[in-house]
């Protein structure tokens, strides 16, 4: 943990040391804790991302089986 005017002035290299370190950091106030600086989540992987979610139909232009009424 870390008092808040500490972190003020050390705001950009804490920043990088919790990215480094993915430990989070408590801030505190009077003695109180008052916020927590935690990494981010690590970004997902692109490759691969999609898979599984295109549906293959056999035939795009065939009808679905359904009457209209289009006489009105």
């Amino acid at each position: 943990s870390i008092a808040a005017g500490e972190f003020k002035a050390e705001c950009l290299s804490l920043l990088d040391s919790v990215a480094r370190t993915r430990r989070p950091l408590v801030i505190t106030k009077r003695g109180k804790a008052v916020a927590q600086l935690v990494p981010m989540p690590e970004a997902p992987a692109l490759f691969g991302a999609l898979a599984g979610s295109v549906v293959y139909a056999d035939d795009l232009v065939a009808g679905m089986g359904d009457v209209w009424d289009a006489d009105r």
